[in-house]
């Protein structure tokens, strides 16, 4: 869906109120020049692109390692990707999966849940989902919606998030015990970040499909959004299904370290730990470095 208007909208920056009008062509320099270090993000620029693309298609080769372990070894892989609206959950799936067999490598992005789904157990939907031996299978956004989206945006009632709260370490306990390797990954971006790359989808032919009328409305929401995020993490980062955090101003460091921290969490044959790298830990960290 093509959003027709964007209504300006009043926003807090730095503890002080402006009017942010993403119609407008030009950015604001104060948003601008502020983006990529928000969040109290550790590097100044871009990882080198070059770097980047060596490191990348290291991992990804190791990633076929690991899909060949799936399929002989007959194990599932399941991993979740959650974050800020913008936080480059997409493309972080993408790079994840661009030399992987669809066949056994599955990404899986639902839609708003029919009339049938909304009256079913709230798991229920994700469930026909879960990956079969041999298989590994990526969420674009999941269940975690009853944790963010949906409490933040009325979609549900306060007792629905209460009770997702509650069952959903339980679920995911289930899944670890029936032998699922599991990951979750939040990508953080901040505040201006996230106006940088919503100005960036309204302005490009090409990305225009990414900014939906829920992005919209979510822009004065941000304060709403860090509070369900911060209660999610505490009520279901667990030990058996801990939360992955990864800083994602850059998204070519947020990949690199997302596909790092999946591979070291698992023990496919002809690893090399040398290739797989090690994980930077400015870039995934624990829920207390979170700032806003």
């Amino acid at each position: 869906m093509i959003i027709a208007d964007a209504p300006p909208v009043e926003i807090t920056l730095g503890g002080k109120t402006l009017t942010f009008d993403l119609d407008e062509p030009q950015l604001p320099d104060s948003i601008r020049k502020k983006a990529f270090s928000s969040i109290g993000f550790p590097y100044e620029k871009k990882m080198d692109e070059d770097l980047y693309a060596s490191e990348l298609e290291a991992l990804q080769e190791e990633l076929v390692k690991a899909q060949y372990w799936l399929q002989e070894a007959k194990k599932r892989v399941l991993v979740i990707f959650e974050g800020r609206d913008a936080a480059g959950k997409g493309g972080a799936i993408g790079a994840f999966t661009e030399n992987l067999n669809p066949r056994q490598v599955k990404s899986v992005a639902l839609s708003k849940p029919s009339d049938v789904e909304r009256g079913q157990w709230y798991f229920q939907r994700y469930i026909p989902h879960l990956p079969t031996t041999g298989e590994m299978v990526l969420f674009d956004r999941s269940w975690y919606n009853r944790a963010g989206v949906e409490p933040v945006m009325g979609f549900c009632t306060p007792q629905e998030h209460a009770t997702f709260l509650k069952q959903v370490p339980k679920f995911e306990e289930m899944l670890v015990n029936d032998g699922i390797h599991y990951f979750k990954i939040w990508i953080d971006i901040g505040r201006e970040m996230q106006l940088r790359r919503f100005h960036d989808r309204r302005h490009s032919k090409l990305k225009v499909w990414k900014l939906s009328p829920i992005d919209i409305k979510a822009l004065s929401k941000w304060d709403d959004y860090t509070k369900a995020r911060d209660e999610m993490l505490e009520h279901t980062s667990t030990k058996h299904a801990p939360w992955t955090i990864v800083l994602g101003n850059d998204k070519r460091r947020a990949r690199l370290n997302i596909i790092r921290s999946v591979l070291n969490g698992l023990d496919y044959a002809d690893k090399s730990p040398e290739r797989v790298g090690a994980i930077d830990p400015k870039i995934v960290v624990s829920a207390r470095d979170l700032r806003g």
